[in-house]
């Protein structure tokens, strides 16, 4: 099977076309993002998170909006997570905001970042980490405090599972930011970011899957791309290595 890749400016069209000309709202892209993520999550422990410490690493934006979606599902699955946020929910975008106060009310643990207090403690003790902190829209180097995030993370050789992209790597090139986190997974959504795919990303990715969010074929045909159904047999595919291909 062969799966297409994106350009960050062509993911980026696709998300306008979505919620623009489809009327698939940013909420349930976000929802469907953090189901898949979590039932990866999941995947990755033999399927059973029962008592499992897992820590989520949330930033403002999109993506952070997908792993708050994910810490919720997996609290409700009964698992022991705590949600690391980089900002207040003041200074989130909307959707994310949304997706925090649904998790706070639905009983889950949600802390700022503090890299003086108990935030490191709580990450490295474990079992399971969910980086959500930067999508593919990264430019330039990883800032505070999401840099403290990932060093912490990579320092402590956490099993590490990303969405979308490990938070510090390019989307167009592959190249890693200082820092990047070292992702044991990826999931990327929709369809892999051409960087996910390059020799140079593969330390940093690890194994890539990719998660359906309900893109059309009609979505990716206005920017010129054929895709099949590739998510025929499930809602996310893993693509090995001697699939990837960055050809469109």
């Amino acid at each position: 099977m062969k799966v297409p890749t994106v350009t960050v400016a062509q993911m980026r069209e696709i998300d306008r076309i979505m919620v623009e000309e489809i009327g698939i709202v940013l909420l349930q892209m976000m929802e469907n993002a953090g189901r898949a993520l979590a039932e990866e999550a999941r995947r990755m422990v033999d399927g059973d998170v029962t008592d499992l410490r897992i820590v989520v690493l949330a930033g403002p934006a999109g993506n952070g909006g997908g792993g708050l979606v994910a810490a919720r599902r997996l609290h409700n699955w009964g698992a022991s997570v705590t949600t690391l946020v980089t900002h207040p929910g003041s200074a989130m975008a909307d959707a994310t905001r949304h997706q925090l106060h649904a998790l706070q009310l639905s009983g889950g643990v949600v802390a700022q970042w503090d890299r003086g207090g108990a935030s490191i403690p709580q990450l490295m003790d474990a079992s399971l980490v969910l980086d959500a902190l930067i999508g593919y829209g990264l430019r330039g180097d990883v800032r505070e405090p999401a840099a403290s995030m990932i060093r912490t993370a990579n320092e402590g050789r956490k099993r590490v599972l990303s969405l979308d992209i490990p938070s510090g790597l390019d989307g167009d090139t592959g190249s890693a930011a200082d820092p990047t986190m070292r992702a044991e997974r990826t999931l990327t959504l929709a369809l892999p970011k051409r960087g996910l795919t390059v020799q140079e990303a593969r330390p940093y990715v690890g194994l890539l899957s990719i998660a359906d969010i309900s893109v059309p074929a009609t979505a990716y045909g206005k920017i010129g791309i054929r895709v099949d159904a590739i998510f025929a047999r499930g809602d996310v595919i893993t693509v090995e290595p001697h699939e990837r291909t960055a050809e469109q």
